[in-house]
């Protein structure tokens, strides 16, 4: 246990974490030049080309320092904000942080969040500013924002670059000197953290846990304290860039173990692992179920692949076990699954490894957030679904979740920001200037408003500067109304959205003016109309195609043209009753991209 380091990479997404824990596999010689390839840790395609970590990954480091061959452990976070409970899992398995800055954009809001999470678990912090060989590199104003962060010193701040590996050796030496070896007890009962899982198709599901006391042995019996099942310990080892069985793991030690689990419900990231004869007093702290914040709608778009899609998503749940669903039907789109997602951006990446793992072509409706409704008669009911909502008779009030949101600016966008964000129903907290030109401003608002598209207005009114990070605080009470589209008097449910009053008029009229652009003519006219229950609140027509039957009257009686455009009418009249309007794939997808 004295020369074992378990640390973790803190950083914002893009500042580098993936490119450097690629020159510490290649310093440390864990990987060949052979099987060299740039960001190996992120193993999906997916997370090569966006240029983010997914999921998080953990593997283990030897390394000859000063003639003692130490044990590295480096227990990779995802960087993005949807996943911040994983990111405080990989936290608590930790006792040492690399916290990397970019040297040419300064500290962001999720490094803070982040960094704070280090903090209440006591970790060890390495300040590392990165991207030092770029030319627009401001060394001394992020090293003087470090230290206000922190309140370390200068001379500790290690200069660094992923690409050209500068102060690789330099960090590698401090995780050795700084990071405390790991605490506990060999003999106590077993006691291990689950912080990620990977599904293999042959052999089940790998729990990737840190050993807090005690030790395990291959063919142990143990159980999960969470959902107190038992299970056979087949395999235990190591993560190299391979796994590596072992015979033993003791405390301190970061491995996995592989037990022919076939159900990812399971496997919870953050339960407790232990011994059946010889269990723990308590499971570790900090374990909860992981909530999904945003739901939407996800239906096939052939009817006859909901059964494919029902595989596919279950295999995709192996992989990603905080994705959640449950069958449902609509009237507009036929069969489907109600997805509940950690945020946006987890949303985007399951329906894209839908297209390219399963090749499944997929329908997403408007994503919404879970409300909670409550009837005259004092009952709660759970809304996921604008469809959902009971009768207005019945509704007493409507709470909706509210976030706490913090955003780190350069001084002169905070005028543009405070607006967008008070456009999106928030309140203004506090405004901290933490230097002469970047301000943090913490806001109150309901997850619903930036849900749609929050971030990409706020990246663009700031030119790409601003970063934001939120974290649901609580439930508040709302005037919500649902608004309902109808093409031709019909109702389509995959359009309903459920939108705060004062919203209402202007959001139905953009939409209506919206669907107007997208839905191809017809024979006949298209009434598209936004209602509020029985009330009409705005309407837009798409005109029929008409053929020119009057092409061949030229000159000649007005009688002659009139009587062939009243024979055509009636003609039109009677395709009007059958007619059927087809809404095109991009409808669905404009009305979260109104603005």
């Amino acid at each position: 246990m004295e020369r074992t380091r378990n640390f973790c990479i803190i950083a914002h997404i893009d500042h580098g974490k993936s490119t450097l824990a690629d020159r510490l596999l290649q310093e440390t010689k864990t990987l060949n030049e052979r099987d060299f390839q740039d960001q190996v840790l992120d193993s999906m395609d997916l997370e090569r080309e966006r240029g983010i970590t997914i999921k998080s990954h953990a593997v283990n480091m030897e390394y000859d320092f000063e003639g003692e061959k130490y044990s590295l452990n480096l227990i990779d976070t995802p960087g993005h904000v949807d996943f911040s409970y994983e990111v405080s899992r990989s936290i608590a398995a930790c006792e040492g942080a690399l916290l990397i800055v970019d040297a040419t954009q300064g500290i962001q809001a999720q490094t803070i969040s982040n960094l704070y999470k280090a903090i209440e678990n006591d970790l060890e912090i390495i300040p590392v500013l990165n991207k030092m060989d770029l030319a627009n590199a401001q060394p001394e104003e992020v090293k003087d924002q470090i230290v206000d962060l922190i309140g370390c010193e200068r001379e500790l701040i290690i200069e660094a670059s992923g690409k050209t590996g500068m102060g690789v050796k330099e960090i590698l030496a401090s995780i050795i000197d700084k990071v405390p070896p790991p605490t506990g007890n060999p003999e106590a009962p077993l006691q291990a953290l689950i912080f990620d899982s990977m599904y293999n198709s042959f052999r089940g599901i790998y729990a990737y846990f840190r050993i807090m006391n005690g030790r395990i042995e291959k063919g142990d019996h143990v159980k999960f304290v969470s959902t107190g099942k038992e299970y056979h310990a087949d395999e235990i080892g190591v993560l190299k860039l391979a796994t590596d069985p072992r015979k033993v793991l003791s405390a301190g030690d970061v491995g996995y173990i592989i037990s022919g689990i076939k159900i990812s419900s399971e496997v919870k990231v953050g339960d407790t692992v232990t011994h059946v004869e010889n269990p723990c007093d308590k499971a570790i702290d900090g374990f909860e179920n992981v909530k999904p914040m945003v739901f939407a709608g996800v239906y096939p778009v052939d009817a006859d692949d909901y059964e494919e899609l029902r595989a596919s998503m279950e295999k995709l749940q192996l992989n990603d076990a905080s994705l959640s669903f449950e069958p449902e039907s609509s009237a507009a789109l036929g069969f489907g699954f109600r997805c509940g997602f950690l945020g946006l951006l987890h949303m985007e990446i399951i329906q894209e490894r839908l297209e390219r793992e399963f090749q499944m072509n997929v329908i997403t409706t408007v994503p919404n957030v879970s409300y909670n409704v409550y009837t005259t008669k004092k009952d709660l009911i759970e809304v996921h679904n604008p469809s959902g909502l009971p009768p207005p008779t019945i509704i007493d009030y409507i709470e909706e979740p509210y976030i706490s949101a913090q955003i780190i600016s350069k001084s002169e966008y905070v005028g543009t920001v405070m607006n967008l964000c008070i456009d999106k129903r928030g309140t203004l907290k506090n405004q901290v200037y933490l230097t002469s030109d970047r301000v943090e401003l913490s806001f109150e608002m309901p997850l619903a408003e930036i849900v749609f598209d929050f971030y990409d207005r706020l990246k663009s009114i700031s030119r790409g500067y601003a970063s934001f990070d939120y974290y649901q605080s609580s439930y508040q009470k709302a005037k919500l109304v649902r608004l309902d589209v109808l093409l031709n008097g019909e109702m389509v449910d995959a359009l309903s959205t459920l939108i705060h009053q004062d919203n209402a008029y202007d959001f139905g009229r953009r939409m209506c003016v919206k669907l107007k652009e997208l839905i191809p003519r017809q024979q006949f006219d298209i009434a598209i109309q936004a209602a509020i229950g029985a009330k009409i609140i705005a309407r837009e027509t798409v005109k029929a195609l008409r053929k020119d039957v009057t092409a061949k009257c030229y000159g000649g009686d007005i009688t002659r043209k009139r009587k062939l455009l009243e024979k055509q009418k009636k003609g039109k009249k009677r395709m009007r009753q059958v007619g059927n309007v087809e809404v095109p794939q991009k409808a669905f997808l404009a009305v979260l991209k109104l603005d």
